[in-house]
Parts: C-alpha cells; sequence; structure tokens
C-alpha cells in the first residue's frame, strides 16, 4: 500500500467500512459518479501485540468510487508531517487520492437495497421520529452543468410534536464544491467533495457546514467545520426504512 504511515504488522488485512453517506453526480450528458463516503475509525496497526494505537493518531475515513479512492486524515493540527512508509515518499497528504487498482488488491462496494417510503408530512416525520423508526434523508439539486444526490441516514432529528416541525442535523456526509475555480484545481471529482453536517426543516432548502482548514491561531491551523453553505430550490425528503 502507497497509504499508510507504519509498517503494517501482518501481510494481510480485510477491512470492512461502514458507508455513511452515499452521493451521486450526474453531469449535462447524463453521466453518474457515483461515491461513498465510510465512517471515520481511528489510525491503528492491525494485528500487533500491543501499542495499537500510532501516535499521533489520526481520524480516518474513505471517500471512493468503484475506481478511484481518497483516504481523509485529521491530525490535532495541519500539516503534522507524519511520513509514508517507506519515507522515501514524502509525508502523507491529508486527502490522498489513488485508484483503486495501484493500491488494494481487492475492493468492494456493497449497497443492500431495502423496502421504504417517503414521509410526506410533518406530522408523520414527527411520528416516525418519536417512535424510533429508521429514518434516512435525501437531497437533490441542480448545480450548474450538475444534478446532486446525496442519500444518508438520519443520525439526528429534532421533532416539536406540539407544532408538527423537524430538523435534521446530520453527518459527516459528502458535499461536492462544483465551482469552476473548484474544478479546474482538481484532477477527478473525487476530489471536490468535502465533509459536511446538513440541517433542513423544509424541503425546499438546506444549510450545510463544511469541514475546512480553520485558523486557531497565526501559526496553527486545524481541518474543522467552520464554513457555512445554504443551498436553494433543493427537493430534500425523509424516509422511512423498513
Amino acid at each position: 500500500p502507497k497509504n499508510l504511515s507504519h509498517k503494517p504488522p501482518t501481510a494481510v488485512n480485510n477491512c470492512r467500512l461502514q458507508i455513511a453517506c452515499l452521493c451521486t453526480v450526474t453531469d449535462s450528458k447524463q453521466r453518474a459518479s457515483r461515491f461513498v463516503l465510510t465512517e471515520s475509525c481511528k489510525s491503528e496497526r492491525v494485528g500487533a501485540e500491543g501499542d495499537l494505537w500510532t501516535l499521533p493518531n489520526a481520524d480516518m475515513c474513505i471517500v471512493a468510487s468503484e475506481d478511484e479512492f481518497m483516504v481523509v486524515k485529521s491530525w490535532a493540527r495541519r500539516d503534522m508531517g507524519v511520513m509514508l512508509v517507506p519515507e522515501s515518499l514524502g509525508p502523507q497528504p491529508e486527502r490522498q487520492v489513488d485508484r483503486v487498482e495501484d493500491v488494494f488488491v481487492a475492493f468492494q462496494i456493497y449497497l443492500h437495497p431495502s423496502s421504504s417510503q417517503v414521509l410526506d408530512k410533518s406530522e408523520d416525520i414527527v411520528e416516525a421520529t418519536l417512535q424510533n423508526r429508521s429514518l434516512a434523508a435525501r437531497i437533490e439539486y441542480d448545480d450548474g452543468d450538475y444534478h446532486v444526490c446525496i442519500d444518508h441516514p438520519v443520525k439526528t432529528m429534532n421533532v416539536n410534536d406540539v407544532e408538527n416541525s423537524f430538523q435534521t442535523d446530520t453527518g459527516p456526509i459528502i458535499l461536492p464544491d462544483l465551482t469552476k475555480k473548484r474544478l479546474k484545481n482538481s484532477k477527478c471529482l473525487i476530489e471536490v467533495l468535502d465533509h459536511a453536517y446538513e440541517a433542513f426543516n423544509c424541503s425546499e432548502w438546506a444549510e450545510f457546514i463544511i469541514k475546512v482548514p480553520t485558523s486557531v491561531t497565526d501559526k496553527i491551523t486545524v481541518n474543522h467545520y467552520s464554513k457555512t453553505r445554504r443551498i436553494e430550490n433543493t427537493s430534500n425528503r425523509i424516509i422511512e426504512i423498513y
């Protein structure tokens, strides 16, 4: 592997990561690119007899399509200079993009279908929440020449059973930045995907808080959710999963 900052204790590791978000970006020619975001874990030495946690430690997750992937790591601060193994590869990027075939012996994405129904009325969303049913959300919108569809479980839901209102607060998800500048500075589409949390309380718009480099002092920056974005003319749906 080209994305490790320590020598593996064993030669084989099969790793399963749960999917946290599915983002489908469709261009003007109806070519769809599908990306998944995994849940986060911590940097570790798998199979060692002790000292399992690497220091300095990093939050780690993967954004992936069938053909390419991006390892996203966040340490206590940015630019920690943690070296790859071998060190001739240089410091590990915080967003490292590679092709699947160049790094993994095998790589598979499993999406399991399930039965579901859209909850159209606020009172149905409130009732489903108070009855502890499984909920997911879908946010769709057009952005320039692209159509974006973001599917994800609703991990946090706020409801008001007096006024029959609701508000999501869920993440992390992956949110594409499809501005001309970002697209121009990216070698592939996966590089325009950022971590974000979403919140909405109606079907017509959604607000996001995005993980970006954030200054703590004049010399120290961290990766933190500090940039907000509001997207109008969305189609937001709450979906009950059976």
